[in-house]
């Protein structure tokens, strides 16, 4: 049996903390923007993905109006930095409502590092940074989608493997799930996809 729930039917609040336990789990892109002022900002956004592989775009979803949100708008630019296991605490602080005014970089003790293509700086802590400059936001609702052009990536190669491809084991991804839990690697399964010409392959109905 399943219970039924109608957005219409329940509040925003109650509404949203359910999608969110089942849209899981979801990638973390740690923002990191700069205010017109000059000002930096670092915030964590779960929802976040690739949007266009060629250009590459990559997309998070502001919601509410939020410092990342004007800061991209104000400069046009912003950097997602790779959300790690052993940067929890900071990622999590990170999302503190603090004022404009206050760098998160100062509040949580993370540094900076220049980036090679925007003006905004990297975590320097963090093993991977995806720079960006703005390509375009869609209101939907209460929410703002920003899409930005990818215009350098740059990768530690600590967490590169002996083909210099990211290895998943060594970058150790955060993700978010609901209420107010995360999640960690786990468990690293492998298959391969099959072709129509080879089907059924190696699928079994089991």
């Amino acid at each position: 049996m399943r219970v039924d729930v109608d957005p219409e039917a329940v509040g925003r609040r109650e509404f949203y903390a359910l999608l969110n336990s089942v849209v899981v789990p979801r990638p973390i892109a740690w923002v990191s923007s700069q205010s017109a002022d000059g000002v930096l900002n670092l915030a964590p956004h779960s929802f976040f993905t690739v949007s266009c592989v060629q250009p590459p775009m990559v997309q998070f979803t502001s919601v509410g109006r939020k410092d990342s949100l004007n800061n991209v708008e104000a400069t046009g630019e912003f950097v997602v930095n790779f959300a790690a296991e052993p940067l929890f605490e900071q990622v999590n602080a990170s999302g503190t409502n603090f004022p404009p005014e206050v760098s998160e970089f100062e509040a949580i003790g993370v540094h900076t590092e220049p980036s090679r293509t925007v003006a905004v700086p990297r975590v320097a802590e963090s093993p991977v940074a995806i720079e960006c400059t703005l390509h375009t936001t869609l209101e939907l609702g209460d929410c703002t989608l920003v899409i930005g052009q990818v215009r350098h990536l740059a990768v530690d190669a600590a967490v590169l493997d002996g083909d210099h491809h990211p290895d998943i084991n060594l970058l150790r991804p955060l993700a978010r799930l609901g209420k107010d839990e995360w999640s960690t690697l786990g468990e690293v399964r492998s298959i391969t996809r099959i072709r129509a010409a080879d089907w059924p392959g190696h699928f079994s109905r089991g």
